[in-house]
């Protein structure tokens, strides 16, 4: 995958992660779907800290945007 791609599918990801709202679920639907929804979620954290870990030990620094 080329960076750019792969920069592509990480921005792609956080737009479909910003469209996740759990507030609105039903107590019911999220007990259902709590034991898929926390395999998602632990892989994609370790997903984004393995990517993280890589930047960072070719010596680079993870950095929070600066808002303008």
């Amino acid at each position: 995958m080329s960076s750019n791609d792969a920069i592509e599918a990480l921005r792609a990801a956080g737009r479909a992660l910003g469209d996740v709202d759990v507030s609105g679920w039903d107590d019911t639907i999220l007990t259902d779907q709590l034991a898929e929804l926390s395999a998602v979620l632990c892989h994609l954290d370790a997903q984004l800290s393995r990517v993280a870990d890589a930047v960072r030990a070719r010596g680079y620094r993870i950095a929070e945007p600066v808002a303008a």
